[in-house]
């Protein structure tokens, strides 16, 4: 009896394996007609990817029309660079395009940079923002100017200033903290060495006459990076 039904499931056990004999067949030939993946973009070497990066860095930050007012960054997939950000003139998005183009290695250039709307009130806000939080003891040293709207612009009268406002003439040199303005909204971005200075510019903004919203975008040190 042990002997019998030990046949029966050997038996069995051959009837099931020869039936899925046609399947495994089956599946093997749909996976050789099958067309491989499509190669992934090309890219940099790892070499090529740090000079481009810095070289993507320097040529943003030396545009001539890129101050407090614009905000850039930048990304790279493949051999693309991606622009993102926001201009308060047309004049440099176009300007940030062509020159990153111009770096050797780059093959196409993605621009996302967004021009801010001209607005007379925006502009009253950006000079208003930029006093408050530039003129604070703490937050001089971000400046290159070390002072206000006024010394940021120059000593003598500003016709540019007087015609377009902050925006078709703003402040020269290096800032730490830039302050981007769409609305009435205002976004800070930049870096500073402590929590206390981001938190003492976001109160200066807060505080601005016709300011909606502030988002506080300041990077420092002991900040919580995203995961």
């Amino acid at each position: 009896m042990r002997r019998l039904t030990a046949l029966r499931m050997a038996n069995g056990l051959l009837v099931l394996f020869l039936a899925t004999l046609p399947i495994l067949a089956q599946q093997q030939q749909q996976q050789q007609q099958e067309p491989p993946l499509p190669p992934g973009p090309p890219t940099f070497s790892e070499q090529d990817t740090q000079r481009i990066t810095e070289e993507v860095r320097r040529t943003l930050a030396r545009l001539p029309n890129f101050g407090v007012f614009d905000w850039i960054t930048f990304g790279i997939h493949g051999k693309n660079i991606i622009l993102n950000g926001y201009a308060s003139r047309p004049s440099l998005r176009s300007d940030a395009e062509r020159a990153v183009r111009r770096i050797n290695g780059v093959e196409n250039v993605e621009n996302n940079i967004e021009v801010l709307p001209l607005s007379t009130v925006d502009d009253r806000i950006r000079a208003a923002v930029y006093d408050r939080i530039y003129t604070q003891p703490a937050l001089r040293r971000y400046n290159a100017n070390r002072g206000g709207i006024v010394r940021a612009t120059g000593p003598h009268p500003n016709v540019a200033l007087r015609a377009g406002g902050v925006t078709n003439s703003p402040p020269i040199g290096w800032h730490a903290i830039h302050i981007i303005v769409r609305n009435g909204h205002v976004q800070l971005f930049g870096f500073v060495d402590r929590e206390s200075d981001a938190n003492i510019a976001n109160i200066q903004a807060n505080g601005t006459f016709g300011v909606f919203s502030v988002t506080n975008n300041l990077d420092f040190p002991t900040r919580p990076q995203p995961q």
